[in-house]
């Protein structure tokens, strides 16, 4: 199986920056998507960011710029470099890996990292 582990959360003033990793550890062979998802109080879970294996990025729509989501294959981490932060970026902030294939040749699918708070104040 896969573990994935998030690290960076805290408290921002709205303007500020944050950065999130996120490591990927287990039976691993290679991950084809990478990404951050966040999920506010009484809100649905939401795409931040994705990236596939091979660089590919998609953003949510409220990013706008903001965001930029990077990873290092060799190593199975995740980052997610936030700048210009608002209020409502408030929320937890939860790592993805989808489509892991492992050394023996499986093929897994959507694991879910604990999930770390962001808090943007005004």
């Amino acid at each position: 199986q896969v573990q994935l582990v998030e690290f960076g959360g805290g408290l921002v003033e709205a303007g500020g920056s944050l950065r999130l990793s996120c490591a990927a550890s287990g039976s691993i062979a290679s991950i084809n998507v990478m990404g951050w998802y966040r999920e506010a109080p009484g809100k649905q879970r939401e795409l931040v960011a994705s990236i596939s294996e091979r660089g590919v990025t998609k953003y949510g729509g409220f990013v706008e710029g903001r965001f930029t989501i990077s990873r290092d294959n060799t190593k199975n981490t995740v980052s997610l470099q936030m700048n210009s932060l608002k209020p409502d970026d408030t929320a937890v902030y939860y790592c993805n890996a989808d489509f892991v294939r492992t050394p023996d040749q499986q093929l897994l699918f959507e694991f879910w990292g604990q999930g770390t708070q962001v808090t943007v104040s005004s």
